[in-house]
């Protein structure tokens, strides 16, 4: 089997956001990610699963330096594109091309003052200086063809389109630099059912015509291990475990995934009402003051002094398979 090709590196990424009190008051930070490290090979989907407030999509605008990281290091085919050691100050135009974005909420990230046509044209503007004139008309018409809308609809505002239909332009206009690695940012949470199924077999088809790797965001785990690879869940801005999706999915280590797993609901009702699920207690602490040790400590049944006082590590417990629980070292 040959090597695969590393596209994107993070390592011990973190981004504290603070808040501020009063003059007299010590300064806080909420702890949004906390020491996150991993790697995105080149033609795959990363899944990145957790509750709502885990830190998945701050994450995820951290790796693009939509927001600036706290610390930690990003590296893009080798190159660093975030040092915090060296407090460079990295140019992210060159990268921008290559790296781009499908926010959550279509309605929120589309200029209501802008067609349609202008909003994914824009990217082009900036980094297409030789489409000039009808080549650039033809290239945003082509674009609009590809995510299943028409050369009409780009004479349209935001307003006059369905959810689905704002979430292919925000597509469009993240394909228009014919990027390599796209953020998918929960881009079919806010959507129906019905849409969200369109949405993701799109995304699919996309991939594969142009080749394309994806760190693809969301809550919902059952979406995730149908379009992922690999699916890394995180808690409370940790990540927690990290394999490949049908072996995390079918032997899942630690106690937050199976709480995860075993909330999705089943299509045979037979076998639902024989699957043991897993409840978990009390609410997800504040990322503001969150407790020492293992973070998942204050909701895991199977806690021990030890969970309670040392944060555990992610720990390859098998060949692809990481987890950061103090009991899987001991039967590791």
């Amino acid at each position: 089997m040959n090597e695969r090709t590393k596209l994107l590196e993070v390592e011990h990424l973190r981004k504290y956001f603070p808040v501020h009190n009063g003059a007299f008051r010590k300064k806080e930070f909420v702890q949004a990610v906390e020491d996150v490290s991993f790697t995105v090979y080149e033609g795959e989907t990363l899944g990145i699963v957790g509750e709502s407030g885990c830190g998945k999509s701050t994450l995820g605008r951290s790796i693009l330096r939509l927001i600036e990281p706290t610390s930690g290091k990003v590296r893009y085919r080798g190159e660093l594109i975030f040092d915090d050691e060296k407090k460079s100050q990295i140019p992210m135009l060159p990268y921008r091309k290559k790296m781009q974005i499908i926010f959550q909420d279509p309605s929120a990230s589309l200029d209501p003052r802008m067609t349609v046509g202008e909003i994914v044209g824009e990217a082009l503007s900036v980094h297409r200086s030789d489409l000039k004139g009808q080549a650039y008309r033809d290239r945003i018409n082509e674009l609009l063809e590809t995510v299943g809308l028409n050369s009409e609809h780009s004479n349209r505002f935001p307003h006059e389109f369905s959810g689905g239909q704002q979430q292919r332009v925000g597509i469009a206009r993240a394909l228009a630099c014919e990027p390599e690695f796209i953020v998918c940012d929960e881009p079919i949470s806010a959507l129906d059912v019905s849409i969200q199924s369109e949405i993701v077999n799109m995304l699919e088809d996309l991939q594969h015509e142009d080749h394309l790797t994806y760190l693809f965001i969301a809550h919902d785990i059952s979406v995730v291990r149908h379009i992922s690879d690999r699916i890394g869940v995180m808690y409370l801005g940790q990540m927690v475990e990290l394999a490949e999706s049908y072996e995390l999915c079918s032997r899942p280590l630690h106690p937050y995934t199976q709480s995860l797993l075993s909330a999705v609901p089943l299509p045979d009702p037979i076998k639902t009402r024989a699957q043991q699920r897993t409840i978990l207690e009390g609410d997800v602490p504040s990322p503001l003051h969150p407790p020492s040790g293992c973070r998942f400590h204050t909701r895991c049944p199977h806690a021990t002094e030890r969970c309670r006082q040392e944060m555990p590590h992610l720990t390859e417990l098998s060949p692809g398979h990481f987890a950061a629980c103090h009991l899987l070292e001991k039967k590791g």
